[in-house]
């Protein structure tokens, strides 16, 4: 709950020129988000957040959400008050958002986002914060596999309640639960391929007669660019996780048919 609270406030903790109201308003949203964050991991019942008995994915998530508004936080403060530290970050962010600027990349794609009459400073600001947050979703993405395949997710120590850490899906409706598991796997890994590529599109579509999206605003862009890395390396994650969890029913299937002790693979 409390760190919940600290990632939420980061950035008008982290930025020089954050008004009181701003202050005020953004504490307000982290004790609502910090609140609801104890409700779910402390109720009986799920409702919504998935994985919570399966550390670390969700460990993983928080991880990757923290580090990138942290990062982009301090890219900001370096605009108005540099120091080594920031300018560290700042040069990071340059380096990935310069040599993943290519056409029909994802962070060539983002800068598109930007009004048409943004300067050259704002679009390398953009350029450099889309950087950053892809390097860490990336880096972040990496991890996660990194655990899966080294069998330490999920935990071998107890089993697996489908239930519990998938709250959102039925196990028992409509057709066999590994078929759905693997269809909604691949649909969650095409998303997280292919939303990098086609926020930006909407996001100009849905501008269209509209004042243009501005990211010239310092939480306005650690915001903007925080989700579009996130929300697609989380969908990947998702898929990747629902996949192992296909594979662990099939496992377990076959060691009851066997006769084997499947108690660590998963049940609904």
């Amino acid at each position: 709950m409390v760190l919940v609270m600290v990632l939420v406030a980061t950035p008008s903790v982290l930025l020089v020129d954050v008004t009181a109201d701003a202050k005020q308003m953004v504490a307000l949203v982290a004790l609502f988000i910090g609140l609801l964050t104890f409700v779910e991991y402390n109720a009986t019942y799920p409702s919504l957040v998935e994985f919570r008995d399966a550390a670390p994915f969700n460990r993983v998530r928080f991880l990757m959400l923290l580090a990138t508004v942290f990062s982009l936080s301090m890219i900001a403060h370096g605009r108005v008050a540099p120091t080594t530290l920031t300018d560290f970050f700042d040069a990071v962010g340059t380096l990935i958002g310069i040599s993943m600027d290519f056409p029909y990349s994802p962070v060539r794609l983002a800068t598109l986002m930007v009004a048409n009459d943004a300067t050259a400073e704002q679009i390398a600001a953009v350029r450099t914060a889309a950087g950053m947050a892809y390097l860490i979703s990336l880096i972040s993405l990496s991890v996660f596999v990194v655990i899966l395949k080294a069998g330490r997710w999920p935990s071998r120590g107890r089993a697996f309640n489908v239930w519990v850490n998938l709250p959102t899906f039925d196990p028992t409706a409509g057709a066999d639960v590994v078929t759905r598991l693997t269809r909604d796997a691949r649909i969650n890994i095409a998303l997280g391929f292919l939303l990098p590529f086609l926020t930006p599109a909407v996001v100009k579509i849905a501008s269209t007669g509209f004042e243009p999206l501005t990211l010239t605003a310092p939480q306005t862009l650690i915001w903007t660019m925080t989700a579009w890395a996130f929300l697609p390396a989380s969908l990947f994650m998702r898929g990747i996780a629902m996949g192992r969890i296909a594979d662990m029913i099939i496992e377990t299937r076959a060691a009851n048919m066997t006769g084997g002790d499947g108690k660590h693979y998963a049940h609904a």
